[in-house]
C-alpha cells in the first residue's frame, strides 16, 4: 500500500478548501491534519518561516505550500490525472481568470459574513477554531487562542474593505453572484462543463469554507442558491454524481462560444473585482519606482513573511474602498497573463475578444513592472521587465 500525502489546515481555512477538493476530486489518497499537530509545529513552520495553510507533505517528505502551488506539484508529478485546465486555450485563459477571482475577488464577502455576525456564527467558529489549539488545551488558554486568532481575522476583515459602511453592498454584490451562478448550474454542473476545472477548485475555497459552512451564509446560500450548495457538496464528493443532470452530457466542455451565463460571470467580475485589481497594480508600480534598488529575492517588507505593501483606494459600487495589496494576487494574474502571451495569434485573438465582450481586456495588459515569484515558500519580487 502506498504511503498517502499528508495535507495540514483546518476544516474553517478558505484556501485549504481548494486543495482538499482537488485531492477528493482527483481521487488521490491522502490524510488531513490541524496545523496544530506536532509534525506541522516542530517540523514544517520552521521549513515555512511562518504558520500558514494549507500544506501539503508528499510520501517522499517533500513540502509544498500555497493551494496553486499545490494543484501544479500534483499535476506535474501524477500524468494521469485529471488537468485542471481545460482543452482550448480560450477555456484555459477562463479557468485562469476564476482561479485569481476565486481565490481572492470573494474574499470580501467570505470575511464579512464570518465576522460580521457574531450573534449568529460566535459559538460555532469558537468550536471551529479549536484545531488550532494543542490537543489537552485547557479552557482559558484556548479562549486566548481564539480571541488572538480571531482578533488577527477581524482585522484582515477590515483591510479587505469589510466596514460598516460597504456591508450592504458588501451583500447585495454577492447575492448578485450567486443568482449569476445559479443560472449557470442550471444548465451544467461546473463551471465549464462536465468536470471540474482550474476555476471551481478556487471557487471552492470561499464558497466551501466560509460560505457554505458558517452559519449565516450557510443558511442564505441554501435559501438563496441551492444550486450553489448542491455544487458544493459536488465538489467535494470523490464520485461522480448526475443527480441535477444528464450523464449523458459526460465528456461536455464549454466550446470557444461561451454560453451566455458564463459570459454574465465574467461581466460580474468586471464590475466587482478589475476596479480593485487596477488600482492594486497602479499602487504597486508607484511602490517598485520608489524602490529602485530593491534586491531580487526579496519582498521589500521588514518581515520576509509579510504578505502585503500597503493600502490602495479605488470606487467599488458606488463607495470608495480602501484595501490591503498583496502581491500574491500578482502571481496568480501571471499565469492568466502569461497563457495569454504564449497563446497562438487566433487563440490569442479569441482570449481578447471574449475579455474584451465582457469588460475584462484590461487583465490581460495591466502589469506590475516586476514579477512576482515564490522562493522557499514565501512571494518576492523577481527581476525588473523591460
Amino acid at each position: 500500500m502506498s504511503t498517502p500525502y499528508k495535507l495540514y489546515g483546518i476544516p474553517a481555512s478558505l484556501y485549504t478548501a481548494k486543495a482538499r477538493s482537488y485531492l477528493r476530486k482527483q481521487k488521490i489518497d491522502f490524510v488531513e491534519y490541524a496545523v496544530s499537530d506536532p509534525h506541522y509545529q516542530k517540523n514544517i513552520i520552521p521549513q515555512l518561516g511562518r504558520m500558514i495553510m494549507p500544506v501539503l507533505e508528499a510520501p517522499n517528505g517533500e513540502i509544498i505550500q500555497d493551494s496553486a502551488d499545490i494543484i501544479r506539484y500534483l499535476e506535474n508529478v501524477h500524468a494521469s490525472l485529471s488537468p485542471s485546465l481545460p482543452k482550448t486555450p480560450l477555456l484555459q485563459a477562463v479557468a485562469h481568470l476564476f482561479e485569481l477571482y476565486g481565490g481572492e475577488g470573494l474574499l470580501r464577502p467570505a470575511m464579512h459574513y464570518r465576522w460580521s455576525f457574531d450573534d449568529v456564527n460566535l459559538h460555532y467558529l469558537h468550536s471551529e477554531f479549536a484545531c488550532l489549539a494543542p490537543p489537552g488545551t485547557d479552557d482559558a488558554s484556548y479562549q486566548q487562542i481564539f480571541d488572538f486568532g480571531s482578533g488577527l481575522m477581524r482585522k484582515a476583515a477590515l483591510s479587505f474593505g469589510v466596514n460598516e459602511n460597504s456591508a450592504p453592498l458588501v451583500e447585495s454584490s454577492y447575492r448578485e453572484f450567486l443568482d449569476l451562478f445559479s443560472a449557470h448550474l442550471r444548465q451544467h454542473p461546473y463551471l465549464l462543463g462536465a468536470k471540474p476545472t482550474l476555476g471551481d477548485y478556487a471557487l471552492m475555497a470561499p464558497l466551501y469554507a466560509h460560505l457554505y459552512r458558517d452559519p449565516k451564509p450557510g443558511q442564505l446560500m441554501r435559501q438563496h442558491a441551492p444550486l450553489v450548495a448542491r455544487w458544493v457538496e459536488r465538489m467535494n464528493a470523490p464520485e461522480n454524481n448526475w443527480a441535477d443532470h444528464c450523464a449523458d452530457q459526460a465528456e461536455f466542455e464549454v466550446d470557444n462560444e461561451l454560453p451566455d451565463t458564463l459570459k454574465s460571470l465574467m461581466h460580474y467580475i468586471a464590475v466587482d473585482f478589475l476596479p480593485e485589481m487596477s488600482a492594486h497594480i497602479q499602487f504597486t508600480n508607484n511602490w517598485l519606482a520608489e524602490r529602485p534598488d530593491l534586491k531580487s529575492g526579496s519582498n521589500g517588507c521588514d518581515k520576509p513573511s509579510q504578505r502585503f505593501i500597503g493600502n490602495a483606494e479605488f470606487a467599488w459600487r458606488g463607495i470608495k474602498l480602501r484595501t490591503a495589496v498583496l502581491p500574491y494576487r500578482f502571481y496568480l494574474l501571471q499565469n492568466l497573463q502569461d497563457h495569454f502571451d504564449s497563446a497562438p495569434q487566433t487563440d490569442k485573438a479569441l482570449i481578447q475578444n471574449a475579455f474584451k465582450a465582457c469588460g475584462l481586456a484590461d487583465l490581460l495588459t495591466l502589469r506590475v513592472t516586476r514579477r512576482v515569484e515564490r522562493h522557499n515558500h514565501l512571494e518576492v519580487w523577481g527581476n525588473p521587465l523591460h
